[in-house]
């Protein structure tokens, strides 16, 4: 067989070896798309985000149209007024002196639009701030530091023990006891106002030269901390009326604070609270002002998908796993309510 010459060889191998350049530039991105799937449940042959979703349907009645899990809330808008210094953790957009308009959400857990607000330990903010270029940031938020579940399959467990089974599933899993524990020294606030509200998951955060750091946010209100008081639980949507009538007073403020991962931070695990101290670098990056509400049946809230791992340029999540799940389940959340309630309109022709 006659070889090829050396004129013939030369391009067949730059041929192959741009074959090899490309394998590699789309086995990237591939790779990456495959985690996050692998993340949120999808290839899972036990745990799935529908089956995630389905076990939060399963703690109360049927509910059509609404959320699955913080059915009950109240929408505000307001802006976020940009001070400048976030830009010394991140070059997003966000962090640029300004005021960015959001659309944002007040809610309680649970499946029931319907609950008393007495019911409620937890209060919960999301926030979606729109953004030049068409990016916006989506933040959702609880007033515990910390999550009672590690993973998606620790909090699918939780969902889904019977009374019998929780003590065996607390014995299991230290994690959703020191939940628990927080919530027993911490008595829920009085109202949404004066809640300190978490990112919990730790993000990552890279500035204008390239240098990346782990944080943790939250938002702290100008409305000082005070437990909530049994006649103030007489009336069973206390949060929303009393949000309201401050409302109607003037706006209500929040400092988004930055607080940057210390040496030893669990950077992955949600159930872990950051230790406090004074070596931590703690940056106030603006103002979260809320400016007016309105009921999340009409209100600019209803369809939006407060997804945490929607992010501006600048900031990417973390590797924590609930981190994708919590994507995941949002958007299976999204769909079937959406269906529900396109069912429910054309019934009514």
């Amino acid at each position: 067989m006659k070889s090829a010459s050396p004129r013939e060889s030369a391009p067949r191998a730059a041929g192959i070896d741009l074959a090899l350049r490309w394998c590699i530039v789309l086995a990237v991105p591939a790779a990456l798309a495959a985690l996050f799937v692998w993340c949120g449940g999808w290839l899972s042959p036990r745990l799935s985000a529908p089956r995630i979703v389905s076990a939060f349907e399963a703690r109360t009645a049927p509910h059509p149209g609404f959320r699955r899990n913080h059915a009950k809330g109240i929408c505000v808008a307001g802006y976020f007024d940009s001070n400048g210094a976030g830009q010394a953790l991140s070059r997003a957009s966000v962090f640029g002196r300004g005021r960015y308009p959001f659309v944002g959400r007040f809610s309680m857990p649970g499946g029931d639009p319907g609950a008393d607000d007495s019911t409620a330990a937890v209060r919960s903010l999301a926030l979606r701030i729109a953004l030049p270029h068409g990016e916006d940031w989506r933040l959702a938020m609880n007033s515990v530091p910390i999550f009672p579940a590690r993973t998606p399959q620790a909090l699918f467990g939780q969902l889904t023990a019977d009374p019998a089974k929780m003590q065996a599933f607390f014995d299991t899993h230290p994690d959703a006891r020191a939940f628990n524990r927080f919530l027993d020294e911490h008595p829920p606030s009085s109202g949404f106002d004066n809640a300190t509200y978490y990112g919990i998951s730790t993000f990552s955060m890279t500035d204008a030269h390239r240098v990346q750091r782990f944080v943790r946010w939250d938002v702290t209100p100008d409305h000082p901390y005070r437990a909530v008081e049994s006649r103030e639980q007489r009336d069973p949507d206390f949060l929303s009326y009393d949000l309201l009538t401050q409302l109607a007073s003037g706006p209500l403020r929040w400092h988004l604070m930055l607080n940057v991962a210390l040496p030893g931070d669990p950077l992955d695990d949600s159930t872990r609270q950051w230790a406090s101290s004074p070596r931590r670098q703690r940056i106030d990056a603006g103002t979260v002002v809320v400016e007016s509400a309105r009921t999340q049946i009409d209100g600019p809230c209803r369809d939006i998908v407060f997804d945490p791992t929607i992010l501006p340029d600048g900031i990417a999540p973390s590797a924590d796993p609930l981190l994708a799940a919590r994507s995941s389940t949002y958007r299976v959340s999204f769909e079937r309510r959406s269906q529900e309630e396109a069912a429910a309109r054309a019934n009514e022709h």
